[in-house]
C-alpha cells in the first residue's frame, strides 16, 4: 500500500493547523491575547503571531508548488489572536478544497523557489515536502508551543499529540 502526496501533505496540514488553534486558544485562557502575540522565544526569534504565520503559509505554499499551482505571497501583518484563529480556519478550508487528484504527479514535479535575494532551491516535490515544508511547518509550530509554555500556559504532550489521541487504547 503506497501512501498518496494528499495523505502525506494535506491531511498531515490539516490536523496540526487544529492542533495550533487548540494551543492558541489554550494561551488565550492564561495570557492576554494582545500580549500574546508579541511574546518570543528568544530576542532575535520572530513573535508567536510570525509563528502562527509561517505554519499556514508553510501549507499553503507547499500545496500550491505540489499542485503546480504558483504558490502565494507570505504575508506577515500585524494580527491579533482572532485574526490568527480566522487564518488558520481560513488556511483549513483552503487545505481541505484541494481534492486529492489534484496533487497527483506532485511528487515529481519541479520545484525552483527563491529563499531570499542569495539562494534557490531547486528540488521535485516530494523532497520539497519532506526535506524543506515539513521541517518548517513543524518548527514554527514547535516554537508556538515552547513561547506558550516558556510564558506560563499549561500545556502538555496531549495538547502537542491530540490528533493521535484517537488511536490510543488500553494496554492488554
Amino acid at each position: 500500500m503506497s501512501t498518496s502526496l494528499h495523505a502525506l501533505s494535506i491531511d498531515t496540514f490539516v490536523s496540526r493547523l487544529q492542533t495550533l488553534a487548540h494551543l492558541l486558544a489554550r494561551g488565550a485562557e492564561k495570557l492576554d491575547p494582545a500580549v500574546m502575540v508579541g511574546l518570543r522565544l528568544a530576542p532575535d526569534m520572530h513573535p508567536l503571531a510570525r509563528q502562527v504565520q509561517f505554519v499556514c503559509h508553510q501549507a499553503l505554499d507547499a500545496s500550491a508548488w505540489l499542485s503546480g499551482r504558483a504558490p502565494p505571497a507570505a504575508e506577515t501583518p500585524d494580527e491579533t489572536l482572532g485574526q490568527l484563529q480566522d487564518r488558520i480556519t481560513a488556511t483549513i478550508a483552503a487545505l481541505l478544497a484541494i481534492p486529492a487528484d489534484a496533487l497527483a504527479g506532485g511528487e515529481d514535479r519541479p520545484v525552483r523557489r527563491p529563499l531570499g535575494d542569495r539562494f534557490t532551491l531547486e528540488v521535485n516535490g516530494l523532497r520539497y515536502l519532506r526535506d524543506f515544508t515539513l521541517p518548517n511547518f513543524y518548527f514554527h509550530l514547535v516554537i508556538t508551543y515552547a513561547i506558550l509554555r516558556s510564558n506560563g500556559v499549561d500545556l502538555g504532550k496531549a495538547d502537542y499529540m491530540g490528533h493521535i489521541l484517537d488511536a490510543l487504547r488500553p494496554a492488554q
